[in-house]
C-alpha cells in the first residue's frame, strides 16, 4: 500500500509538470521499452541506475524478472494516471493556461517606455526586460487547466490595453493572442515541444511574437528561452531556464541577446542568472544587461569591447512586484488579478476562461465538483468534435486567422495565426447593446462554435 502511494505521488508530480507552459498533453508511448513511464515507476520504487537499465528489457534467462513483474503490477494504475481526465485536480491552480499566458502583460509599462524612448537601444532594453518579466510566472510548477478549443481570455482595465487570446487549434495545441493600447500592439502564436528524460523535461517554445511601436513603427521580434522542468518524479519541482532570449530590431538590425546561466545541481542555491548585451546593427555592444529572471534586471552603457563606460553605473529597469501576502503561489498582485472581474470587459464573451465551471468550482475550494466539471467539459468537447467530423464541418477560430505563413525555428515549424479584427467589432457592439446577462455569473461557458 505505501509503495502505490509513492508510486501515485511521483507519477502526478511527473504529469502536472508535464504541461508546464501549457498546451501540452500527456499520453503513454505505445509498445514503450524503458520509456518515461517505466523509469518514473522504478525510481519511485527505489531502483538504483544499474538497475534502471534493464527497465522494460526482457531477463537474461528467459524468465519473467522481478522488476518486470513489478511493472506489469504497476501497469494499470500508470494507465489510469497518464489519462488526462485523471490527473488528480489537486494538481492544479485555478487558472487556465491562456490566464497564464496572459500574465505577460503584468509588465506592459516597460513596452510603453520602449516606444516613448528616443534611444533605439534603450528601446531594446526596456522591451527585452518586459520578456524577461513574465518568467517569475514559472515558478509556479501546479499545472493550468488545458483550455478548451474556442475558449478565450479578454483582458481590459490594466495600462490602456485590450487583450484577447484564443485557442486556435488542438491538434497541435495552438494558442494566438493580440493586445494593444497608446503605444504598442502584439501578436503572439504559440505552442510547445517537449522532450523527456528520467527525471526532467526539456520545454522548446515554437513561437512567433512581435511588438509594433507605435509612434515610429518599429518591430521588435522575440525569440523566447527553452527551459527545463527538473525533478519532475523525484525530489521539489523546480523550473530553469538556458540558452538565449533574444530579441532584434527587425527595422534596424539592432538586436539584444541574454543569456541565461543554468544552475549546477551540486551547488547551493537557484542563482537564475541572467547576462548579455545589446548590439547595434554591426554586431557590436552597446548596453550591458544583468540580473535575474525570477527578481530583476538593471543595465549600463558599454564599449565595442563590452566593458563598461566610464561615469556610468548599473541601474534597475524592472524588479518583480510584490506579492499578496495571503497567496501560497508566488503570484504578483497582477497574476492574482487574472481570474477577476476588475480586469474584464462589462460583458463577457461566454467562451472566457473566468467563466469555466471547473476552474471556478477550484477557485472556491470545492475540489469535488472541479473534478467532475472538468470531466463533463472534456467529454462535452469530444462530443463537439465528432459532431463536426460527422458533419464534415472545419473548425475555424472567431477572432484569427491562419496564414499561409510558416516560421522556421530552431525547435521545428510554427503555423501562424493573425489577429482578423473582428473581435474589435464584436466588443463595440456588445458594448453598445443591452444584450447579456445582468449578473456575469449567470453566463454560461460556451466556447463551442
Amino acid at each position: 500500500m505505501a509503495s502505490t502511494k509513492v508510486q501515485k505521488k511521483s507519477s502526478s508530480r511527473l504529469l502536472s509538470s508535464l504541461s508546464f507552459g501549457g498546451f501540452v498533453k500527456t499520453h503513454k508511448p505505445a509498445n514503450s521499452n524503458g520509456g518515461i513511464e517505466d523509469i518514473a515507476v522504478a525510481l519511485s520504487e527505489g531502483l538504483s541506475f544499474k538497475q534502471l537499465d534493464q527497465v522494460g528489457k526482457p531477463p537474461i534467462n528467459g524468465g519473467q524478472s522481478k522488476l518486470s513483474k513489478q511493472l506489469e503490477e504497476k501497469e494499470r494504475t500508470w494507465n489510469m494516471l497518464t489519462s488526462l481526465s485523471a490527473i488528480p485536480i489537486s494538481y492544479f491552480e485555478p487558472v487556465t493556461q491562456l490566464q497564464k499566458i496572459a500574465e505577460v502583460m503584468g509588465c506592459c509599462h516597460l513596452l510603453d517606455k520602449a516606444d516613448e524612448s528616443e534611444d533605439p537601444y534603450m528601446r531594446l532594453v526596456y522591451a527585452s526586460s518586459w520578456a524577461t518579466s513574465f518568467l517569475y510566472t514559472s515558478q509556479r510548477t501546479l499545472k493550468p487547466f488545458d483550455p478548451i478549443l474556442g475558449e478565450t481570455f479578454e483582458l481590459v482595465n490594466h495600462h490602456g490595453i485590450s487583450y484577447i487570446a484564443e485557442q486556435v487549434s488542438d491538434s497541435p495545441p495552438l494558442g494566438a493572442s493580440h493586445a494593444e493600447n497608446d503605444h504598442f500592439t502584439y501578436d503572439s502564436t504559440s505552442r510547445l515541444k517537449t522532450k523527456f528524460f528520467a527525471n526532467s523535461i526539456d520545454v522548446c517554445p515554437l513561437e512567433r511574437t512581435r511588438i509594433t511601436l507605435k509612434r515610429d513603427g518599429v518591430v521588435l521580434d522575440l525569440v523566447p528561452p527553452p527551459s527545463k522542468a527538473n525533478n519532475i518524479v523525484v525530489g521539489k519541482t523546480w523550473i530553469d531556464f538556458t540558452g538565449h532570449l533574444t530579441m532584434t530590431n527587425v527595422t534596424t538590425g539592432d538586436k539584444v541577446v541574454l543569456n541565461f546561466k543554468p544552475s549546477r545541481w551540486f551547488s547551493t542555491g537557484r542563482p537564475s542568472e541572467v547576462d548579455g548585451y545589446v548590439y547595434n546593427a554591426a554586431k557590436e555592444p552597446q548596453i550591458h544587461m544583468t540580473g535575474k529572471w525570477n527578481s530583476s534586471m538593471s543595465y549600463q552603457p558599454c564599449d565595442i569591447k563590452g566593458e563598461p563606460l566610464a561615469g556610468t553605473e548599473l541601474k534597475e529597469v524592472w524588479s518583480v512586484g510584490d506579492t499578496p501576502k495571503t497567496e501560497t503561489l508566488p503570484y504578483t498582485y497582477f497574476g492574482d488579478k487574472i481570474n477577476s472581474f476588475e480586469t474584464a470587459p462589462e460583458k463577457l464573451l461566454s467562451s472566457d476562461s473566468r467563466l469555466r465551471p471547473d476552474r471556478y468550482a477550484y477557485e472556491t475550494g470545492d475540489l469535488s465538483k472541479a473534478g467532475s466539471e472538468k470531466s463533463r467539459l472534456e467529454e462535452r468537447q469530444k462530443a463537439e468534435k465528432k459532431r463536426r467530423k460527422a458533419s464534415g464541418v472545419k473548425y475555424s477560430p472567431k477572432w484569427f486567422d491562419r496564414t499561409e505563413e510558416v516560421v522556421a525555428t530552431q525547435w521545428g515549424d510554427l503555423e501562424v495565426y493573425q489577429f482578423n479584427g473582428k473581435y474589435n467589432e464584436r466588443r463595440e457592439l456588445l458594448n453598445s447593446s443591452n444584450c447579456g446577462a445582468s449578473n456575469v455569473r449567470e453566463t454560461e461557458f460556451h466556447p463551442w462554435q
